[in-house]
């Protein structure tokens, strides 16, 4: 954690309502440019509930920019072997991609599993502990002549140049910027268990990221935590199951039996696991706007979306290194920044949003000829093409590209 007095920097004052991976990113962006930030977050304390996660080329590279990849790397496991698609029945191998040397020769960077907690203490490594203010939960914004007023439950106020809500899909500050609509319930719910690697088959401890697909279900593991822990993430019907919290509790009993007809190995890697998460997954359509003069939204908050692609994390720091990159270009003028930031982002997570929205009918096709020809075309599939779109891009050089075009 970087330590410093705080004062005060040239340029606008900036907000950053939260403080996960997207806020904390935002921040250390900012701070890079010489921009003063301060991160309100709700929770007492910082720590990134969930667990494991995949850390794409295009956000492995905004890490080494920030001058944390090597932080990052203590604990991260490298995809060297790479992806794996199986069948929910037997286990029978569909499709597997290298990635390793390959991935680090097309795009610049490998691609990485790891806990999210290791992530976000890499990013918080790039914020000045005193810009963080810990137990501050939002009630509401109001627009000043001197900027926006910031006041919390708590009954604090703070007055900023710049507001940036990456508060997530129930968003405080989005109540703001657009009237949306609340997110609705999709119909799918996710589960997640962490098991001790010692404990689970060997075919799971490898650094591989695999994907078993079935009817109305599909599951993923991999190993993290420096080959530590195996991350399980599952996905099927919601039935009525309603909770959204990443920090509920569910039944291992349950999963198991969402499971108990596929193949043995993977009812293996279940047995092996003695508590599991469980939240039903929220949908919302594109937003209209994420801007509204000086206040912003980032991340969640502006683009939530299914985790089908593995992008959430990654997308939310592509915006905060847009944006920081906006107002650092443009510090005069913060409104027309944001105006920018949002020109940039919006069309790019927007196509991430919606394309992880489609995985999902894809990733559970009932058996039957739909199902085969998916099958099928993975003996023609390039990843790295299909893919390139995503992992090739250079967030911050987006910037450069953006300011040079007028």
């Amino acid at each position: 954690m970087i330590n410093e007095t705080n004062r005060r920097a040239p340029g606008p004052r900036v907000a950053v309502v939260g403080g996960g991976i997207g806020g904390l990113a935002t921040a250390a962006f900012l701070h890079r440019a010489g921009i003063e930030a301060t991160v309100y977050e709700q929770a007492p304390a910082l720590t990134e509930v969930g667990a494991g996660l995949v850390v794409s080329p295009n956000a492995v590279r905004l890490l080494r920019s920030l001058g944390q990849l090597d932080r990052f790397r203590e604990r991260a496991v490298p995809l060297r072997i790479g992806w794996e698609f199986r069948r929910w029945e037997n286990g029978r191998v569909l499709f597997s991609q290298a990635l390793g040397e390959e991935c680090e020769r097309r795009f610049g960077e490998q691609s990485y599993v790891a806990h999210r907690a290791d992530l976000l203490a890499a990013v918080r490594a790039a914020v000045p502990e005193a810009s963080l203010r810990l137990g501050s939960r939002l009630a509401g914004l109001r627009r000043l002549d001197e900027g926006v007023e910031l006041a919390f439950t708590d009954g604090a106020r703070e007055v900023a140049d710049v507001v940036v809500g990456a508060d997530g899909v129930h968003t405080t500050v989005g109540h703001y910027v657009t009237e949306a609509g609340s997110p609705r319930f999709s119909g799918i719910c996710a589960w997640r268990c962490l098991i001790p690697a010692e404990k689970a088959p060997e075919f799971a401890r490898r650094p591989v990221q695999t994907l078993w697909l079935g009817p109305d279900r599909h599951l993923v593991h991999y190993p993290i935590s420096a080959r530590g822990q195996i991350n399980i993430v599952a996905f099927g019907p919601a039935y009525d199951w309603t909770t959204e919290s990443w920090s509920a509790e569910g039944r291992i009993e349950d999963l198991r039996a969402e499971f108990a007809d596929w193949s043995d190995d993977l009812r293996a890697l279940l047995a092996a696991a003695e508590r599991t998460g469980r939240w039903a997954l929220l949908d919302r359509d594109p937003l209209p706007r994420w801007t509204k003069g000086p206040v912003a939204l980032l991340g969640d908050a502006a683009h939530p979306m299914f985790p089908f692609f593995a992008q959430g994390a990654a997308q939310a720091m592509e915006d905060a290194a847009v944006l920081a990159g906006c107002l650092a270009a443009r510090p005069e003028d913060p409104a027309a920044a944001l105006s920018r930031y949002e020109g940039v982002r919006r069309p790019r997570a927007t196509r991430v949003q919606q394309m992880s929205r489609g995985r999902a009918d894809s990733n559970h096709l009932p058996d039957g000829p739909a199902q085969q020809a998916r099958d099928a075309s993975f003996s023609s599939a390039d990843p790295f093409a299909h893919n390139g779109w995503i992992y090739g891009h250079d967030a911050e050089l987006s910037v450069r590209e953006a300011m040079a075009a007028g």
